[in-house]
């Protein structure tokens, strides 16, 4: 997780890794809470002169508040998009995942014999400096249809053949997985877990069976028990299987045709992770798997997760460039606007009163101040109530959002919106608001009381 855009995201994980950070964490949110109340109270009479000033156009300052409320929603669900995206190809520089492909085909496909070395990372026993991963795990993709005679698309499901014993450790988002279910899933090979979505789609329940004509690994028939439910999220899509029942699957083929194999027996391991500590180890085994003479049938490449991931983006690359620094700037822009417009709306309408002040003490400074107040209290607690109405339902309710980028289907709001939100919302009501506050600054009571005159 990015410090920079998800510090609070950052900040739960850690204290569900370590609990007993919760009482400083608590302690330091009551020591902020209570300067700011303290702020507020020492300033208590601004701030109700600022607040009586907005409720006397009520209608105007709803309208602004609306109109920045649907903004920052907008700029809160493009944020949470494109950050989450990059956040996935930037480069780690601790606890990397590597990715290790066929490096000549897309799709990988590899023979499954690799696994056993590539989980040492192709270190080799008299090369003591070798480095050897710290956890690994297979992936092999099983795709099937429920009905193969009318091939509906509904009727279809793909499937992740893994390790069920790994889940848990190297799949991200899995670490809270009931371990219950990984047991089931040992125990009974043709156990599968499914998401909500799709145990939606084919009409069936946790307990259910079904049947699967292969549809990549032809004349392959399997039946599953859907032993449990995948987290909600970013999983609803997805089913994943014990990879044992896949290769005994396939054992049996040879065994029922004299044995002869299957065609795609020796191409059934699509991917292979790695997990590795830091950079430095990562550069090791990359070069101890390319390198090595156990992968020439095919040869394979070695590449971070990251990486990996960053190529599958290539098609959206320029997409994503247009909506980080056109969109974006765009809709913060007209915020900016909106905030001034309906700030210079009311300074014209109130410039008498501006007089008043000045005729009673008020300083030019003390009436910018206000009304830089009064746009910065709109623009920044419209901004926050969107992203806390946006989280809510997104995160809350629906447990993230449907929006297909390459195989990403599921994008969820995560609890730092709160703070992007507030900062768009202050940040663009302050510089819209400085041209109307400096020209109620600079009102002359002398022109002021004789156009009144």
């Amino acid at each position: 997780m990015n410090y920079v855009f998800f510090p609070l995201e950052t900040l739960i994980r850690q204290i569900k890794l370590h609990p007993e950070y919760l009482p400083y964490v608590l302690g330091s949110c009551c020591a902020a809470a209570l300067c700011v109340g303290l702020g507020i109270f020492y300033f208590r009479k601004f701030f109700t002169f600022v607040s009586k000033s907005l409720l006397r156009n009520l209608l105007r300052t709803i309208l602004s508040s609306l109109a920045v409320m649907v903004l920052a929603f907008v700029v809160t669900l493009i944020l949470s998009i494109v950050l989450l995206l990059e956040l996935v190809t930037m480069e780690q520089t601790k606890n990397l995942k590597a990715i290790v492909t066929e490096r000549y085909q897309i799709p990988s496909q590899m023979p499954f014999s690799y696994a056993q070395t590539l989980a040492d990372g192709a270190a080799r026993s008299d090369r003591p400096d070798d480095v050897k991963p710290e956890d690994s795990m297979t992936w092999q993709f099983f795709g099937g249809t429920l009905d193969k005679t009318k091939m509906r698309r509904e009727d279809m499901v793909f499937m992740f053949a893994m390790d069920p014993a790994k889940l848990r450790t190297m799949m991200d988002d899995l670490d809270s997985l009931d371990p219950a279910l990984v047991e089931k899933m040992v125990k009974n090979k043709k156990g599968v877990l499914m998401g909500r979505d799709r145990l939606a789609l084919i009409h069936n329940h946790v307990g259910g069976t079904f049947t699967l004509s292969g549809m990549n690994y032809k004349d392959i028939e399997l039946e599953f028990e859907i032993v449990g439910l995948l987290p909600e999220g970013r999983y609803d899509q997805n089913t994943i299987m014990n990879r044992d029942y896949l290769n005994d699957a396939l054992d049996a083929y040879a065994r029922a045709h004299n044995g002869q194999k299957h065609p795609l027996a020796d191409k059934t391991l699509n991917l292979f992770w790695l997990r590795v500590p830091d950079t430095k180890a990562f550069q090791k085994v990359a070069d101890q798997v390319m390198t090595s003479s156990l992968y020439t049938t095919p040869f394979v490449k070695c590449e971070t997760a990251s990486s990996g991931i960053a190529s599958f983006l290539d098609a959206y690359r320029e997409i994503l460039w247009a909506v980080k620094w056109l969109l974006v700037p765009a809709i913060l822009i007209t915020m900016a606007l909106v905030i001034a417009n309906a700030i210079s709306i009311s300074v014209r309408e109130r410039r008498t009163e501006m007089a008043v002040l000045k005729v009673l003490g008020y300083g030019p400074g003390r009436i910018m101040a206000m009304v830089l107040a009064e746009a910065v209290l709109v623009g920044g607690s419209s901004g926050f109530l969107s992203a806390l109405a946006t989280y809510l339902y997104i995160h809350v309710v629906k447990h993230g959002i449907k929006f297909q980028v390459a195989f990403f289907g599921v994008f969820d709001i995560y609890v730092d919106a709160l703070w992007w939100g507030l900062l768009a919302g202050t940040l663009t009501s302050f510089i819209g608001s400085i041209i109307p506050a400096w020209s109620a600054r600079r009102v002359k009571v002398s022109e002021v009381f004789a156009k009144v005159g």
